[in-house]
């Protein structure tokens, strides 16, 4: 990676702008649910966030796993379908844009283990299983998402140290790059482990080409990705949510204040190189931080160009 002070600026929640459509979000597959039954939804959702000004897309796929679905009610075939088609969505969107805004990326959303339980656990971590049960869930999936050619990962809301050993060893493995991002509360996950320990699972990562915290409150990331870059030494990434609290009965959140770009301004010091948001964060909030912090400098990512 070319390191500059540049910025690139990420997507907002992908369940944002499809609820802002008037997609309904309820069920324990969340945005994946789309991706079987209106596609179309997806695909537009992210040409919204690349027309605001966002350079990368992040897939359907944070809540899409083999057995999520199948608990949904599809055969196992069918299913590892839906997952490539949710990557193959989102580059449909940045294709079409090829001519006319080259250089956009997309990234496959990896979610916890939390996100497949469907019951807030990614914002608590410690879920009772054992690594090798991680392993298991994690592994299969990755592949999956691998073949698909994306640019790379978005590996986000991890809220547990133990469960990022296991996504840091199956990642260099696959040697796909990747971004990796806590939920955190306060100085510690959400799991609630120091964040300098947190990070130093991620330190030394083959693979990881960026650390930090996404879909945690604003207040909380400056802290986050500064012991990131210190840590590690890699770019941070910062995507907060808008605050507020998340119903995991209704799967909606009842949310606060928008980004607040003055905040910005101290996490790009402190070394944060991405920036977007997450739930709450709309097309409208990304084109406010495109105007401010864009057009960014070329910054290359495993031979693309941000």
């Amino acid at each position: 990676m070319d390191e500059t002070s540049a910025v690139v600026v990420l997507d907002g929640g992908l369940s944002t702008v499809l609820e802002q459509q008037g997609a309904n979000l309820t069920g324990a597959l969340w945005t994946a649910r789309l991706v079987g039954e209106e596609p179309a939804r997806i695909v537009e959702a992210h040409r919204a966030f690349y027309a605001a000004g966002a350079r990368v897309a992040t897939t359907s796929t944070y809540q899409a796993t083999v057995e999520g679905f199948v608990a949904g009610g599809y055969d196992e075939h069918t299913a590892r379908q839906l997952i490539v088609r949710s990557v193959t969505l989102a580059q449909e969107a940045r294709d079409e844009l090829a001519d006319t805004s080259p250089g956009l990326l997309v990234a496959a959303s990896v979610g916890p283990y939390g996100a497949f339980l469907a019951d807030g656990s990614e914002y608590r971590g410690n879920y009772g299983v054992t690594m090798s049960r991680l392993r298991d869930f994690h592994a299969p999936r990755l592949e999956l998402l691998a073949a698909t050619q994306p640019d790379l990962f978005a590996v986000e809301t991890i809220p547990d140290a133990v469960e990022a050993e296991v996504l840091v060893e199956l990642l260099d493995d696959l040697g796909v790059p990747a971004w990796f991002c806590y939920s955190v509360s306060g100085t510690k996950t959400c799991a609630g482990q120091p964040l300098s320990e947190a990070y130093g699972v991620v330190a030394g990562s083959s693979s990881i080409i960026a650390a930090g915290v996404n879909c945690s409150e604003q207040k909380d990331v400056l802290a986050a990705v500064a012991t990131a870059a210190a840590i590690t030494t890699l770019p941070a990434i910062a995507y907060p949510n808008r605050g507020g609290s998340w119903d995991s009965v209704s799967k909606t959140w009842s949310y606060g204040a928008p980004l607040d770009l003055d905040l910005v301004e101290s996490w790009i010091a402190a070394g944060t190189r991405y920036v977007g948001g997450c739930c709450g964060t709309g097309p409208a909030d990304i084109a406010q931080l495109a105007q401010r912090f864009g057009p960014e400098r070329a910054v290359t990512v495993s031979g693309r160009e941000a």
